[in-house]
């Protein structure tokens, strides 16, 4: 089943089960995909459903900040409820302790890269993890302040 196809089953039981929440995340869900699918003009493979979900997340994060700022936890709360509903139809996202381990093994193998090499060891690092769910922000962190020489 794909993710489109799965959305729209969680849709139904949600509108059976009167999850208001859950129903409006995934609606949203449902229009981006759909949006992209118009875009694109074929049907979207996994890979291209995951990166619509993870563009999603990262706009709720920055709404969140905002929301933060302005001094609406009320909204902020309401976003970071959807980011909750979205990972859920995500692959596992990798912990930060795996980046920073993986960064520095990345490190060992290129010898001792500068700050020049940090779009080499982002490159290195995100390829080891495949396809799994890598957040580019901390690892942009981790490479920074493992090439600076930090721990």
């Amino acid at each position: 089943m794909s993710l489109t196809e799965r959305v729209q089953k969680d849709m139904t039981d949600a509108m059976r089960k009167k999850e208001e929440l859950r129903l409006s995340t995934l609606r949203m869900m449902k229009a981006a995909l759909q949006n992209k699918r118009i875009d694109k003009r074929a049907d979207l493979d996994e890979k291209e459903e995951l990166q619509v979900l993870s563009t999603m997340i990262k706009q709720r994060k920055d709404s969140i900040e905002q929301f933060t700022k302005g001094n609406r936890p009320e909204l902020a709360q309401k976003e970071a409820e959807e980011i909750t509903i979205i990972e859920g139809y995500m692959p596992k996202a990798v912990g930060e302790e795996e980046i920073v381990a993986t960064v520095r093994a990345v490190i060992a193998e290129m010898g001792s890269p500068t700050m020049k090499d940090m779009g080499a060891v982002m490159k290195n690092a995100k390829a080891k993890f495949g396809d799994a769910r890598v957040d580019g922000k901390i690892l942009s962190e981790a490479v920074k302040k493992q090439v600076a020489g930090g721990n």
